[in-house]
C-alpha cells in the first residue's frame, strides 16, 4: 500500500529524525527530497506546493531549529501536515436512527469496483446490527446485477433487482421500486448501486442526478480507483459539480499505488475519505484514518489498526480458552490450524508487517515464505480429528499418509511436529504470566504461539 512514497518518505524520516541538531540547508534538503517523493507519487501540483511551502515555514522557525530534539520536531511537522493533506480525522457515515430508512447512494467510473464495495459496505453494517438492503440499479454493465445478486447471497443481504428488458431499461424506476421495498420490508439502509461508465459522460450524470432527486439519500459516494492517481481528484470535480458527493471510498489501496489520489483528493475537492478497499474480501474494507495513514506513509507503523484487526478475528473469550489451553498444555494442532486460520482472515502478511513501526518497506512480498504456512495448514487439514487432538498417536505410517494427502513430504510433517512440540513448550512458559498472556492473546490473535512467527 503506498510503497514507493513510503519507502521515500521513511528514508527521510530515518535521516532527520536522529539528528541532534539541524539548521535551515538540513531542513531545505529534507523538504526538497519531500516534494520529489510527492511529484513522484502523483500527488497533484497544488498540493505538493502548499504542503511544501507550509512545512518550511513551520520548520524554519524557533519550534525547530532550537528544540531539544530538532530531527524529532521536524518529522513531527511533517506527520502533522500529512495528517491534514488525507483529512485531518477520520469521518463516519451519517446514517438515520434505526427507526428511520437511509439511502446511500454508489457512483463512480467502470471498473472501479463500486458493485463489490457496495456489498463490503452492506456487510460492514450488518456487523455493527444495522439491517441494509442492496438495489441493483446498474442496468448498463453485463452481469452488473447478476455479481450483486452473488455478493447479496454470500453476505446474507437481500437484493432488490428487476428482470430487464432489452431497450426499456429505467434504472430511475428501479430505484423508486427499491426504495419502495425497503421502507416496506423495514430496513433501515438501502445501498444503491448505478451504472457507471468508461468516462464521465452527460447521460450517466443525468441518470445519477435523477435518482438522487427521487431518493434523498444521506450520503452519496463515489468509489475511485486508487490506482488511477490524480485523474481520480478530475473526476471527484467532475461527480461533485454535477451530482454533489458527500465522499469517497477508494478502491484496490493494496496495490501499488502511488499514493496521488489517496494524498490529493481531500485537499482539492474538500470531500472526505470514508473508506479503503485493501483487498478482495468482502471483510477488506477499512475506514480511513488520516493520522494512521498518515504514520504508514512516514514508516511508523500503524499498531493501532493492527490489534483492532486482531481484535475483530480473536474474540476476549476465545482468548481466554486459548490461553487455559496454553496453561494446562492441552493446545492441540487443532487449535493451531485455528489459529493459522485467523490469520489469514487479518489480511495479507505484507499488510500486517507494514503496519509495525519501522518495518514498512523493509520486508518484501517475495521475502515472505507463505507458502510455509500453506503447507502447514494442509498438513493439519490431511489429518484425523484424533491426531489433530492427539499428536502423541501420529506414528511412521500415520505420517506417510499426511505427507501424502497434504502433498508435502514426511520429512516436512515430521518438522511440524518438532515445531508444535517447541511452541508448546514456549507457550506454557509464556502462560505463566496470565496478566501478559491474556493481553497478548486478545491483542494479537495468538500470533506468538505460531510456528516460525
Amino acid at each position: 500500500m503506498l510503497e514507493k512514497v513510503t519507502n521515500a518518505f521513511s528514508d527521510i524520516v530515518r535521516r532527520v529524525a536522529g539528528k541532534s541538531s539541524i539548521t535551515e540547508k538540513n531542513i531545505e534538503d529534507a523538504v526538497e527530497e519531500i516534494k520529489m517523493a510527492l511529484l513522484e507519487a502523483d500527488v497533484n501540483l497544488r498540493v505538493v506546493r502548499r504542503f511544501v511551502n507550509g512545512t518550511i515555514e513551520e520548520a524554519k522557525g524557533e519550534k525547530v531549529l532550537r528544540a531539544v530534539d530538532p530531527g524529532q520536531q521536524f518529522v513531527k511537522i511533517v506527520h502533522d501536515r500529512m495528517v491534514s493533506l488525507l483529512g485531518d480525522a477520520k469521518t463516519d457515515l451519517h446514517l438515520k436512527g434505526p427507526d428511520a430508512l437511509s439511502v446511500i447512494l454508489f457512483m463512480g467510473l467502470q471498473g472501479s469496483g463500486k458493485t463489490t464495495s457496495a456489498a463490503k459496505l452492506a456487510a460492514r453494517l450488518a456487523k455493527q446490527g444495522r439491517k441494509p438492503m442492496l438495489a441493483a440499479c446498474d442496468l448498463v454493465r453485463p452481469a452488473a446485477i447478476e455479481q450483486l445478486s452473488v455478493l447479496g447471497d454470500k453476505i446474507g443481504v437481500p437484493v432488490y433487482k428487476e428482470d430487464i428488458v432489452p431497450g426499456k431499461a429505467d434504472a430511475l424506476r428501479v430505484a423508486k421500486n427499491a426504495l419502495q421495498a425497503a421502507k416496506k420490508g423495514g430496513y433501515d439502509v438501502l445501498i444503491v448501486d448505478t451504472a457507471g461508465r468508461l468516462q464521465v459522460d452527460e447521460a450517466m450524470m443525468d441518470e445519477i442526478v435523477a435518482i438522487r432527486k427521487a431518493m434523498d439519500p444521506v450520503e452519496t459516494l463515489l468509489v475511485a480507483d486508487s490506482m488511477t492517481g490524480q485523474n481520480a481528484v478530475d473526476i471527484a470535480k467532475s461527480f461533485d459539480e454535477k451530482v454533489g458527493i458527500t465522499g469517497v471510498i477508494l478502491t484496490k489501496f493494496d496495490s501499488d499505488a502511488r499514493g496521488g489520489a489517496a494524498l490529493s483528493l481531500k485537499s482539492i475537492t474538500g470531500k472526505p475519505i470514508l473508506f479503503m478497499g485493501t483487498g478482495e474480501k468482502i471483510e477488506d474494507l477499512e475506514p480511513f484514518y488520516p493520522d494512521r495513514i498518515a504514520s504508514r506513509i512516514l514508516g511508523m507503523g500503524d499498531i493501532v489498526s493492527l490489534v483492532e484487526k486482531a481484535q475483530e478475528t480473536v474474540s476476549a473469550e476465545e482468548a481466554q480458552k486459548l490461553q487455559k489451553k496454553m496453561a494446562n498444555e492441552s493446545f492441540s494442532l487443532q487449535d493451531m490450524l485455528d489459529q493459522l486460520e485467523s490469520v489469514g482472515k487479518m489480511g495479507s502478511l505484507q499488510s500486517m508487517i507494514d503496519m509495525i513501526p519501522g518495518m514498512a518497506g523493509q520486508v518484501s512480498e517475495s521475502d515472505l515464505n507463505t507458502s510455509g504456512l500453506k503447507a502447514q495448514k494442509a498438513i493439519i487439514q490431511s489429518m484425523t480429528a484424533k491426531e489433530r487432538n492427539n499428536h502423541l498417536i501420529i506414528g511412521p505410517s500415520r505420517r506417510k499418509r499426511i505427507a501424502k494427502g497434504s502433498g508435502t513430504s514426511v520429512s516436512d510433517v515430521n518438522k511440524l511436529l518438532k515445531q508444535f512440540e517447541k511452541t508448546r513448550q514456549t507457550m506454557r512458559k509464556f502462560a505463566k504470566n496470565k496478566g501478559m498472556a491474556a493481553k497478548m492473546m486478545q491483542g494479537m490473535g495468538g500470533m506468538g504461539g505460531f510456528p516460525g512467527m
